[in-house]
């Protein structure tokens, strides 16, 4: 469903054999449980992340009070995990699965990096569900970036990433399309059983 012919496709593909610093590459994937509230359901949610990723999740504070929902500043409320390397490209593979191996269009922003829900966690393969545990949902946000991003983050001589090494929508789409197995659609379709 990208909007390059083959040829640009092949072109693309080619360019990316032939410069190694071209190709994207999986920067990070974050996961992210958010559950609303502090206490017991907060312990379950870090457990199950924790058996998902095999890491140990961070808290997340609320930022503001909101009394409706009984939200005081600073309670923990969520929890999240940074994933880089082969520990994101395992999780990456079985998330995308979880998703029926759909993006949606509209997920992408201009840097070609990406977002979607998995509204249980038991749709990820080999999960099996706990009842103490309970289900729960999440959010995985996938970064993606080129080699030689690093001049950004380094101490010394920190510069910006010039326009023309900067990755685009199509590229990220088309490398998602070729290394997962993915569907770029408009709309999610949902499957009934």
């Amino acid at each position: 469903m990208s909007s390059l012919t083959t040829e640009e496709k092949e072109r693309l593909f080619n360019d990316w054999k032939e410069y190694p610093m071209r190709k994207p590459r999986i920067a990070k994937v974050v996961v992210n449980m958010g559950v609303g509230r502090s206490g017991e359901i907060l312990v379950r949610a870090r457990t199950v992340l924790e058996s998902l990723t095999s890491q140990t999740p961070i808290d997340l504070t609320a930022k503001q009070t909101i009394r409706d929902f009984g939200i005081r500043k600073n309670e923990p409320i969520a929890c999240k995990v940074t994933l880089r390397d082969r520990k994101a490209r395992i999780f990456l593979e079985k998330a995308i699965t979880a998703v029926d191996n759909q993006i949606v269009r509209s997920s992408f922003d201009k840097f070609g990096n990406f977002s979607f829900g998995i509204k249980e966690h038991i749709d990820i393969p080999g999960t099996q569900y706990d009842p103490d545990l309970g289900i729960f949902g999440m959010d995985v946000c996938v970064s993606f970036e080129r080699p030689g991003y690093r001049i950004a983050r380094r101490r010394r001589q920190r510069c910006s990433v010039p326009t023309r090494h900067k990755l685009t929508k199509t590229e990220v789409r088309l490398f998602i399309e070729k290394e997962f197995d993915v569907e770029i659609v408009e709309e999610r379709r949902i499957k009934f059983f």
